[in-house]
C-alpha cells in the first residue's frame, strides 16, 4: 500500500476548511432585525403615519377659522381665514367651482378676492368681473368665517375684563346680525350688518332675487344699496331705479337687522 504524503493531507485539511466556513457564510441570512434595532436603525415608517406626525398641530394652533360652505350655480364656494391680533393675515378659497369655464373663473377670481379681504378686513369686497356668482359665495363663506371669529374672540375674554370702548376697531367688538326675510314679488331679501361702535360698518345681502332679469337687478342693485347702508347708518335709503322691490325688501330687512342690533 502507498503511504500518504504529508503535505498532501495538510492541503487536504486546509481545503475543508475553506469549504466549511463558505458554506456556513451563505446559510446566514442577509439582514439580522435584531442586529438592526441593536444598531439604532429606525424601522421605515408607512405614509399614513409619517401624514399622522405631521398633521398633529392642529388648525386652532395657528388661529385659523374656516367658514361654511356656500352653494353658488357653479358649484361649491368655501374660505378659510388666518387670524392674528384682531386681523385677517391670510384667506384663501380650501373650495371653488372647477371644471370647464369654472376653472378660469376661479383663476380668475379667487387671488384677487384673497387680496383684497387682507386688505380691506372685510367680506364687503368688490366683485370680480366676469365671476359673480363664485365672487358672492365666497363674500358670504368669508362673513362665516369671520362670525366664527368673532365668536371665539369674545368666549375667550376673561369674564372680568373691562368691554372695550365704542369704536375700538377690535375684531370682538364688532357685532353681526341678520335681518328677517322680506318677501317681494320677485324672491326673498334678507340683510346681514356688522355693528361696531355704533355705527353699520358692513352689510351685504345673504339672500336676493335671483333667476332671468332677476339676476341682473339682484347685481346691479344690492352693491349699491350695500354702500348706502354703510355711508346712511340706517334704513332711510333710496332705491335703486329699476330694482324696486328689490331696494324695499333690502330696507325691510336691514330695519329688522338694526332693531336686533339696538338701534
Amino acid at each position: 500500500m502507498r503511504k500518504s504524503h504529508p503535505v498532501r493531507r495538510v492541503v487536504l485539511a486546509t481545503a475543508a476548511t475553506v469549504s466549511g466556513v463558505v458554506l456556513m457564510l451563505s446559510l446566514k441570512p442577509s439582514t439580522d432585525p435584531a442586529s438592526a434595532q441593536a444598531g439604532g436603525t429606525p424601522p421605515q415608517q408607512t405614509a399614513a403615519a409619517q401624514e399622522s406626525a405631521q398633521g398633529g398641530t392642529g388648525a386652532a394652533a395657528g388661529g385659523s377659522v374656516t367658514g361654511d360652505v356656500v352653494q353658488t350655480q357653479y358649484g361649491p364656494v368655501q374660505v378659510r381665514i388666518t387670524v392674528s391680533g384682531n386681523r385677517i393675515t391670510k384667506a384663501e378659497a380650501v373650495q371653488a367651482p372647477k371644471g370647464g369655464e369654472s376653472d378660469a373663473k376661479t383663476a380668475l377670481s379667487i387671488p384677487k378676492l384673497t387680496a383684497a379681504t387682507v386688505a380691506e378686513q372685510k367680506s364687503d369686497v368688490d366683485t370680480v368681473s366676469g365671476a359673480t356668482y363664485t365672487s358672492e359665495g365666497y363674500k358670504k363663506s368669508l362673513q362665516s368665517a369671520i362670525d366664527k371669529a368673532n365668536a371665539a374672540a369674545q368666549q375667550a375674554q376673561p369674564s372680568a375684563q373691562p368691554s372695550q370702548p365704542a369704536g375700538g376697531g377690535g375684531a370682538a367688538a364688532a357685532k353681526t346680525v341678520t335681518g328677517a326675510v322680506a318677501q317681494t314679488q320677485y324672491g326673498p331679501v334678507q340683510v346681514r350688518i356688522t355693528v361696531s361702535g355704533g355705527k353699520i360698518t358692513n352689510a351685504e345681502a345673504v339672500q336676493a332675487p335671483k333667476g332671468g332679469t332677476s339676476d341682473q337687478k339682484t347685481e346691479l342693485s344690492i352693491p349699491k344699496l350695500n354702500q348706502e347702508a354703510v355711508a346712511a347708518g340706517s334704513a332711510d335709503i333710496d332705491s335703486v331705479s329699476g330694482a324696486t322691490y328689490t331696494s324695499e325688501g333690502y330696507k325691510k330687512s336691514l330695519q329688522s337687522a338694526l332693531d336686533q342690533a339696538g338701534g
